[in-house]
């Protein structure tokens, strides 16, 4: 391969489930229809994520790079479902924060329903499903509830916030989801932003500390996801600094020197990366007068390179149309400026990317 891919030398086992999910699901075995490596369970995961890699025609690439809503997608009749996973190869579904009200039963009936016509498709990979899951299985009827991050932080008691990411795993898992969009690491600066609710702390230091917490609970201990039964992929959000934005407004700007930033603002993060998260997702906000979800020097220079992130970096709901004012004033140079600047997660089009880094940002993909 003409690039050098992130994730190759190092990464997490959790990031196998696309493969090993493959493997259990994938049709004809071995003995019908001759050995496919990326199918075999016995291979190793960076062996077989190359061999998948190898096989995938450019549509296969863009779909895993792509994301859509299940509320959205359910009104469509089961045929269009079809055709939609079967045209557009699918790579993630996800449930969005006011997606409420489904018991799990319900929900696990959906999720094997579009895991089934992911399976369905010539590779068989199966699709990631993911959900807002911030302060337990919060969307879901008669799941266990707790509370937000910043009451978990004035307990200053990590174990106590290890076992609720333990417990919120175990809860996602069981309705068959295998992300949760989770845990949010802000370190909010001003009270008067409206999401001071989802920062466990002022303090950068107890942010710091629940952070660790709450990624051994989810995830299980570095550098990888030890249980797929019981444990999932985490997301650790929003990349960076969506806390200190100026006077306190909501995706607005935060100004700040180096000292600020990494002494307050990105710590939580080199935490989240040297536990093994799975994904990271980009803020809404700016950073010195840069749309984060534009800003190749901190996603790539230094999330990526810097770091040795070898998770992926995915968009915020809508975050790709906001990188312009107003948003969609211009969505291919928005495509274009987010998926160079670092973003792995989004729809794309073809003709902006280059080959190297699709099949740079799929290999981060399929490792998850």
């Amino acid at each position: 391969m003409a690039a050098t891919i992130y994730g190759v030398r190092s990464f997490f086992l959790l990031a196998a489930i696309v493969i090993l999910f493959s493997g259990r699901y994938g049709g004809a075995t071995a003995a019908t229809r001759g050995y496919i490596k990326y199918k075999d369970p016995k291979a190793g995961v960076e062996e077989r994520v190359e061999d998948l890699l190898t096989r995938m025609t450019l549509p296969e690439k863009l779909g895993q790079m792509c994301q859509v809503d299940r509320f959205n997608f359910s009104f469509f009749p089961p045929a269009t479902r079809h055709e939609i996973f079967t045209k557009y190869l699918i790579g993630i579904v996800l449930s969005n924060p006011y997606d409420t009200g489904a018991s799990p039963s319900k929900r696990v009936v959906q999720v094997n329903t579009m895991q089934k016509l992911s399976l369905s498709t010539r590779l068989g990979i199966p699709l990631l499903y993911a959900i807002d899951a911030v302060h337990g299985h919060n969307t879901f009827i008669n799941a266990t509830i707790f509370p937000h991050n910043v009451g978990l932080g004035a307990t200053r008691d990590p174990d106590l916030v290890k076992k609720i990411g333990a417990i919120t795993a175990l809860e996602v898992r069981a309705t068959g989801i295998a992300q949760a969009f989770a845990p949010c690491v802000a370190v909010c600066r001003d009270p008067r932003w409206g999401r001071c609710y989802e920062s466990y702390s002022e303090d950068p230091k107890v942010v710091n500390m629940m952070t660790e917490s709450i990624m051994e609970g989810l995830q299980g201990n570095a550098p990888y996801v030890a249980d797929f039964k019981t444990k999932l992929a985490g997301c650790a959000k929003h990349f960076v600094g969506d806390g200190g934005t100026v006077g306190g407004i909501n995706e607005n700007n935060t100004v700040a020197d180096n000292a600020t930033l990494f002494g307050i603002h990105m710590p939580p993060f080199e935490i989240a990366v040297k536990k093994g998260i799975a994904s990271i997702m980009a803020s809404y906000s700016s950073l010195n007068g840069v749309k984060m979800h534009a800003n190749r020097a901190m996603i790539t220079d230094y999330l990526k390179n810097t770091l040795k992130f070898q998770g992926f970096v995915i968009s915020d709901w809508l975050g790709i149309d906001k990188i312009t004012t107003p948003p969609r004033a211009n969505y291919t140079y928005s495509i274009e400026a987010s998926i160079n600047a670092g973003i792995d997660m989004v729809s794309s089009l073809l003709f902006l990317l280059s080959l190297s880094r699709i099949d740079k940002l799929i290999l981060e993909m399929l490792y998850i």
